[in-house]
């Protein structure tokens, strides 16, 4: 168990022995649901990858195991890797709009209605 000094990983990667690059489970700390199914919805877009998965060891441990295989010798942090930065794109593009259409509701408050 980490100390108190010590900040225990946010991701780790498990590799089975003598296991390829392109099959990996990664343990994500801190996570559930809500980054698990959108993170494999945007990884599974990538016609690189056979399979991603992922569980949620238990209910009461805010971790989940994150399963990637690829196909043709492609390292399987290289999905990931894409898969976070595509779902950091459309997140940014749902604030923006957002934001956007917050911005276009208060300044239809603030005229006067005729």
């Amino acid at each position: 168990m980490a100390g108190e000094g010590e900040k225990k990983p946010v991701l780790e990667m498990v590799q089975a022995d003598g296991g390829d690059d392109g099959c990996v489970t990664f343990v994500m700390h801190d996570e559930d649901h809500t980054l698990g199914n959108s993170l494999r919805y945007m990884i599974m877009k990538n016609p690189e990858v056979e399979f991603c998965g992922y569980t949620i060891t238990h209910p009461s441990e805010s971790k989940i195991n994150f399963r990637i295989q690829t196909r043709g010798g492609v390292p399987a942090v290289e999905p990931l890797r894409s898969g976070l930065n595509d779902l950091h794109d459309v997140c940014q593009h749902v604030l923006n709009t957002f934001q956007a259409r917050v911005a276009e509701f208060k300044e239809g408050q603030e005229q006067p209605m005729e």
